[in-house]
């Protein structure tokens, strides 16, 4: 059953290709938002928290600071409306889902940045 499902998934689903990300990363995610008749495109920038599941069933979480209250937003990665994801910024962590982050306030809640040659 789990092989035809995978069989049906990679013939008629298209995955949609972004750069690599993990969590701790800064990314921005523009996404299409239809109203009414009209669609626009808006953006949304934070910190990647998780990103959960495989294949077409994948998840990112992102946290940004609106003010002084959190704000997350869970997207597919194979949402129709995803136009494109930017990295801005690398982060150092150490964890795959850095929760810990929604009880960090000011400069605590600041993620090193990760320094690689490429």
């Amino acid at each position: 059953m789990d092989s035809l499902i995978k069989f049906v998934q990679d013939e008629f689903v298209t995955k949609k290709e972004f750069p690599e990300f993990v969590a701790g990363d800064t990314i921005t995610v523009y996404y299409e938002i239809k109203e009414g008749e009209k669609s626009r495109t808006q953006f949304f920038r934070g910190v990647v928290i998780q990103r959960r599941g495989k294949g077409l069933t994948e998840t990112f979480t992102i946290r940004k600071m609106s003010g002084t209250v959190g704000v997350e937003r869970i997207f597919p990665v194979n949402m129709p409306a995803l136009q494109k994801v930017e990295v801005n910024k690398r982060g150092k962590v150490r964890r795959a889902r850095i929760y810990y982050l929604r009880n960090l306030t000011g400069k605590k809640a600041r993620i090193k940045e990760r320094r690689f040659t490429e």
